[in-house]
C-alpha cells in the first residue's frame, strides 16, 4: 500500500535520515519503535507533507507521490481539539472541509460517538471532559476523514495506564471493525508487542530500519506468550545499549 524508498531528511548539518526504506502492507498493523530523538516523528511530518523530503520516493498503492496529503489520516499526542468548539463539531471538522452533507456527517459522528463510549457528551466543550475523552473525539475525527491509512504518533502516551489500556482496545478496532491500515510510532514496547502485526525497531540517528518483527500469534491473550517475551527483552536491550551510548 505504502513504499518508501531511500527517503532522506537533514536539517542543516542534522542528517535525521538517509536512504530510509519502508513498506506498509495493506490491512496490517505496523508499529515504529526506537531510542526518543531517532526521527520517527520527522518520519511522519515528511510523510504528511509537513516538511519537504531531502531525497527518495514515496510510493502510494504502486504511484510515486509528493507525500501523503489527502490520502492518510494523521493522528497525534496532543488531542489538536479547537476549545470554541464542542466536541461534535471537533469531529465534524473533516466533513466540513471535504464539503460532505452535513445532515449524513452528524449522523456518521453520531454513531462513532456511541460507539467509542461518548454517547450524551456531543455538546460539552473539550476543556470539560477528561483526556481520555478528548482523545476519543480526536479518534472520532480520525475516523471521520474515510481515509483508509491512519497514522498514529503516541496518541495514547500521555494518558494514565488505565484509560490507556482501554483506549489501545479503541485503536484494535481501527484495524478490525473500520478496515484501516495503521502505521503507529510508540515509545512503549509492550503497547507494541500486544497490538501490531508487524515491529519495526529503529536506530538512533541517522534513522534506519534495525530489525524487524512478524508477530502473528493471536492478538486476545498474547501479552503471556513466551515468544513475545523474548522479543520484548531483546528489543529492549537494544534501546538500552542505545541509551547507553548517549551518556
Amino acid at each position: 500500500m505504502l513504499s518508501v524508498s531511500g527517503l532522506t531528511k537533514k536539517f542543516e548539518d542534522l542528517t535525521v535520515m538517509e536512504g530510509f526504506d519502508l513498506t506498509v502492507r495493506r490491512g496490517g498493523f505496523t508499529t515504529l519503535i526506537g531510542p526518543s530523538g531517532c526521527g520517527k516523528s520527522t518520519l511522519f511530518d515528511v510523510l504528511t507533507g509537513v516538511f519537504p523530503r531531502d531525497g527518495g520516493r514515496i510510493s502510494w498503492l504502486g504511484e510515486d507521490v509528493p507525500d501523503l496529503m489527502g490520502r492518510a489520516a494523521y493522528m497525534q499526542q496532543k488531542d489538536l481539539l479547537l476549545p470554541w468548539f464542542s466536541l461534535i463539531d471537533n469531529a465534524l471538522l473533516p466533513a466540513k472541509i471535504a464539503g460532505d452533507s452535513e445532515n449524513w456527517s452528524r449522523e456518521k459522528a453520531s454513531a462513532l460517538f456511541n460507539r467509542l463510549g461518548l454517547h450524551d457528551f456531543e455538546d460539552y466543550m473539550p476543556q470539560k471532559v477528561s483526556g481520555g475523552m478528548r482523545q476519543r473525539c480526536a479518534l472520532v475525527r480520525t475516523l471521520m476523514f474515510e481515509h483508509e491509512l491512519v497514522l498514529l504518533d503516541e496518541p495514547i502516551s500521555s494518558l494514565d495506564a488505565i484509560t490507556r489500556r482501554s483506549l489501545q482496545g479503541l485503536l484494535l478496532l481501527l484495524q478490525s471493525e473500520f478496515n484501516k491500515t495503521i502505521l503507529m510510532i510508540t515509545h512503549d514496547i509492550e503497547e507494541a508487542l500486544l497490538m501490531s502485526d508487524e515491529l519495526l525497531v529503529l536506530t538512533p540517528m541517522p534513522m534506519r530500519i534495525r530489525e524487524r518483527f512478524v508477530l502473528e500469534m493471536p492478538k486476545p491473550g498474547r501479552s503471556s506468550n513466551p515468544e513475545l517475551l523474548k522479543i520484548k527483552e531483546h528489543v529492549l536491550e537494544e534501546l538500552e545499549g542505545d541509551l547507553d551510548g548517549t551518556i
